[in-house]
Order: structure tokens, then C-alpha cells, then sequence
């Protein structure tokens, strides 16, 4: 199993609109990501910065170069565009983190 970590950046202000339309999460953007592998997917909020590091495991790393592919994501993306930092796709500014440490 790969764990994969990135960060991205919250407009101020939005962390509870974040939280509300993660936690109402669409059906087929689950069934999208439970299909293409990914589990033990975590998002946590530094109120500091307004930054959210994101952490999954997956099989194959590939199956996340296709994601972005999906309508359903790019649907999400433009869904979220209002709340955060994001790319002229509306897909999320995002720094892909590599991982220094792992305890298990």
C-alpha cells in the first residue's frame, strides 16, 4: 500500500463550509474513489495557516493520475472552487508532500 500526502489552501474563512460539503460528500465521488483503491483517506485543518494536508493510502499511484480524468471529480472541483485555492480547472492548488517518517 502507497501513502500519498498533500497539502492545499482554504479561502479564510471557509473551514465550516468545507467541513459541512465534505461531510455530505456525494455518493458517486465515494463510489469513484472506493473504486479507483483509495482508502484511509484524511483531511486535517491547520487554523494557523488556513491550510489542509490531505493523507490516503492506495495500491497504485496511476489510478490517482486518472482521477482528475472524471467528471464526477472535475463536477467536485467546480462544486469546491468557492472555498479554496484552486487552478484555472478549478482543480485544488495542491503541493504533493514526500514522506520523511512512518511509524507503523
Amino acid at each position: 500500500m502507497i501513502r500519498k500526502a498533500f497539502k492545499f489552501k482554504l479561502n479564510e474563512g471557509q473551514k465550516e463550509e468545507y467541513t459541512k460539503r465534505h461531510n455530505l460528500l456525494w455518493p458517486e465521488l465515494k463510489v469513484l474513489l472506493k473504486n479507483a483503491g483509495v482508502q484511509n483517506y484524511s483531511i486535517f485543518f491547520d487554523e494557523t495557516t488556513d491550510s489542509l494536508f490531505g493523507v490516503l493510502s492506495v495500491e497504485n499511484l496511476s489510478v490517482l493520475q486518472d482521477l482528475p480524468n472524471h467528471p464526477i471529480m472535475k463536477k467536485w472541483w467546480d462544486y469546491m472552487a468557492d472555498i479554496m485555492e484552486v487552478n484555472t480547472d478549478n482543480s485544488p492548488k495542491s503541493i504533493s508532500l514526500d514522506e520523511v517518517f512512518y511509524l507503523e
